[in-house]
């Protein structure tokens, strides 16, 4: 079997790639993994990021989506979280788009881009994933079988947030309603 040069792969045959040998690396094996250091991760220009990138910092990790009626406010405050815990405390966030839920992520990863730079987005960005179904990411399933939800495991709405200690444990999970400055209180007991 031969394999195209990836420069010559069409954008959805690179993500297919990316998606196998992710599987093949062992993401896919959620249910055995130790933290979230155990995952690879790709950032929104669909590069390969370990998580290990992390070691040692606390960690919100939210999903994302431009269209929505949280996107304003969470995206403010997340910016705001940035500002008074990044450098001073180490924390970390990293932001997931999910088209999931009504479509209100439907962007490529260029509009999305566009997007995060007319909200002076200072936190980390992925690519686009889905959160719930047979095809949620590796590290999502890891987040949801950690710290389950009150009705079910699955992702209700976009703005779903884990929180995740310096030994990449996964230690809390709130909803789309919690506005992420209410969530300083819990970080501060992780830092």
């Amino acid at each position: 079997m031969r394999f195209l040069r990836p420069t010559l792969v069409p954008i959805g045959l690179q993500t297919l790639f990316r998606n196998f040998s992710a599987v093949m690396s062992g993401n896919e094996d959620y249910k055995s993994a130790k933290s979230v250091y155990d995952f690879t991760v790709n950032d929104i220009k669909g590069q390969p990021v370990s998580m290990e990138k992390y070691k040692g910092h606390v960690l919100l990790i939210v999903n994302v989506a431009s269209k929505c009626g949280l996107t304003e406010n969470n995206y403010k405050q997340l910016n705001e979280l940035h500002d008074k815990y990044a450098e001073s405390k180490g924390l970390r966030i990293l932001a997931f788009p999910c088209n999931q839920f009504n479509g209100q992520e439907p962007g490529s990863p260029e509009e999305i881009c566009s997007f995060a730079a007319r909200k002076s987005v200072k936190f980390d960005l992925f690519e686009k994933i889905d959160v719930n179904t047979d095809t949620t990411h590796p590290l999502w399933k890891y987040l949801k079988k950690e710290q389950g939800g009150t009705l079910g495991n699955f992702i209700k709405w976009n703005f779903t947030k884990f929180i995740v200690n310096k030994e990449g444990k996964v230690v809390e999970r709130h909803g789309p309603n919690t506005d992420p400055m209410d969530l300083a209180v819990h970080l501060e007991k992780y830092f």
